[in-house]
């Protein structure tokens, strides 16, 4: 195995002819220890950075191999330089568990069989052959992080947290060991958090584009993004990873957002769940906009989830029903334009006791989102820690630029309709 490691950089510098002649004269053991090597198969940009870095942030549009980096730096930092005590952090547990550990470029995936960790998921950890301990946190749930102490950490997708707040939990708790590093894998967003990371003295910044990865993607999911975004302001984002500033022609602002953004609502005498429905639940399809608001005592509009999703009226209804209950709502708003009565009866079907009520657009989206961004400049809509993608919508479309149907704006302004403008009849209800 040592020889193989050693020879493994010399192997990638070779003509790809006596590449494969060398790579065919090998032992299987030796095979095995080249097909792990991660240096050898890596392109230069997910190379471990050399230098005194404390974060290495890996900017990089989708299907760069953000999460294959993030995994193979952690495994060989773990393996080869001493580091014991791991904190993983996604945007969601579920994200932690389904990508960064089990996923198919995740930590699992890419461990050889002699340095395979142990995955506890009812204890929330991996635990390898040397000892070392990575521990598995939601970046929803921001106390998880207070208090424990680790020396490396890798977050994944930082873009999309809810909360800046498990950010800051997680730096305080970095600070065993001589060195510790951070290594952040995400999409870009011009975030307040990612903004402040971008200009941090002791931050190596790696930025990449989805293309650089095309070897190992398909042809046609290629061939897809850019048919479908490629010149768009959505595609500079997701596939060529630009942080781009607002849109001037779109209705919101991040900095208005986050002048308002709060860590938690006050007493609240009213809660919707709002759904603007695809009308079609293919791969293709729009998706489903579902946005929970509340009304504050103070009269104040308080935005509290988003249920979004791409899925068939079945899920996107079982969805719905669940943030209803969740957030104790008090009725579920349905724009009826296209779907007609189907919200209500798959919302029935499912749950008979639903307080439903049927919404029509009478105007074209721009001018309903209107009257609601007006809310916004009067500073009395406040949105309870992130949502990524709704505030990228609102931050944006315009209606003049081609973009796609913006169906959680449109949710969001449906339910901040009904709860702050109702009584001057903008929308017609049943």
């Amino acid at each position: 195995m040592q020889r193989t490691n050693l020879h493994s950089s010399s192997i990638a510098s070779l003509p790809r002819e006596q590449r494969a002649e060398l790579i065919s004269q090998l032992t299987d053991d030796e095979a095995a220890t080249l097909l792990y090597d991660w240096s050898f198969w890596a392109r230069d940009k997910q190379q471990l950075p050399p230098g005194d870095w404390h974060t290495w942030v890996i900017l990089a549009g989708r299907g760069f191999g953000k999460t294959r980096t993030g995994a193979e730096a952690v495994r060989y930092k773990v393996e080869h330089e001493g580091y014991r005590r791991v904190a993983l952090v996604g945007r969601t547990a579920a994200d932690v568990r389904d990508v960064m550990v089990q996923g198919e470029s995740g930590l699992l995936a890419c461990s050889p069989p002699w340095f395979m960790p142990k995955y506890q998921p009812s204890l929330r950890r991996l635990t390898w052959p040397n000892g070392a301990i990575a521990t598995t946190y939601s970046g929803d749930r921001p106390d998880q992080l207070r208090g424990p102490q680790h020396d490396l950490a890798w977050p994944d997708e930082l873009a999309a947290w809810r909360y800046s707040d498990a950010w800051d939990q997680l730096m305080f708790g970095l600070r065993l060991g001589t060195r510790p590093q951070c290594i952040v894998t995400t999409t870009p967003r011009p975030t307040p958090l990612v903004k402040k990371l971008l200009k941090r003295k002791n931050a190596v910044i790696t930025r990449g584009s989805t293309l650089e990865n095309r070897a190992n993607l398909a042809p046609t999911f290629i061939d897809e993004i850019l048919d479908t975004y490629g010149g768009t302001r959505l595609g500079r984002q997701e596939i060529y990873a630009e942080i781009l500033d607002d849109n001037p022609g779109a209705l919101w602002n991040r900095d208005q957002i986050d002048r308002l953004r709060v860590a938690q609502a006050p007493e609240l005498t009213r809660v919707v769940v709002a759904i603007d429905p695809a009308v079609t639940s293919n791969a293709n399809s729009d998706e489903t906009g579902i946005v929970v608001a509340g009304l504050g005592a103070n009269g104040h509009g308080y935005v509290l989830g988003d249920g979004s999703l791409r899925a068939s009226a079945n899920q996107w209804a079982g969805r719905a029903i669940q943030l209803y209950a969740e957030y104790d709502a008090d009725r579920i708003i349905g724009e009826a334009n296209n779907g007609g009565d189907l919200i209500e009866t798959v919302l029935r079907t499912q749950d008979a006791s639903v307080s439903y009520k049927k919404v029509h657009a009478s105007k074209g989206k721009y001018t309903r989102a209107e009257p609601v961004s007006a809310l916004y400049e009067k500073g009395k809509v406040h949105h309870v820690g992130a949502f990524a993608e709704l505030e990228d919508q609102m931050c944006d479309w315009a209606p003049d630029q081609g973009m796609d149907s913006p169906d959680r704006m449109d949710a969001l302004v449906w339910a901040l309709s009904e709860l702050m403008l109702n009584k001057k009849r903008r929308l017609t209800a049943r």
